[in-house]
């Protein structure tokens, strides 16, 4: 037996769902792990952008963006995706790599 089939933690008994029904299997639990980071990486993602993009975009804060602080912040959170995206495939391409030697 693993250290995973015997782990507790608060609020779900012996790796079960939090209702203390069956237990989860090793492949759920890292099933379940990855969409947190997923979503957490996301989170993060949306957070970093919208900052960077408002510090460039918009110089005086108002009740309203104009149009111009509009085209703005698009373009600038196209350009924050994009090089997001393809950081990200190169990152993966390397670990591919690496998995594979």
């Amino acid at each position: 037996m693993d250290s995973y089939s015997s782990t507790t933690s608060p609020g779900f008994g012996a790796l079960g769902d939090a209702s203390g029904g069956k237990p989860v299997d090793r492949d759920q639990l890292m099933d379940a792990v990855k969409q947190q980071i997923a979503i957490a990486n996301a989170q993060e993602l949306l957070q970093k952008m919208s900052d960077k993009c408002f510090a460039k975009c918009v110089s005086r804060p108002g009740s309203a963006l104009d149009n111009s602080e509009q085209k703005c912040i698009a373009m600038c959170m196209d350009r924050y995706m994009d090089s997001w995206n393809l950081v990200s495939r190169a990152y993966a391409n390397r670990l591919q790599r690496e998995q594979g030697k």
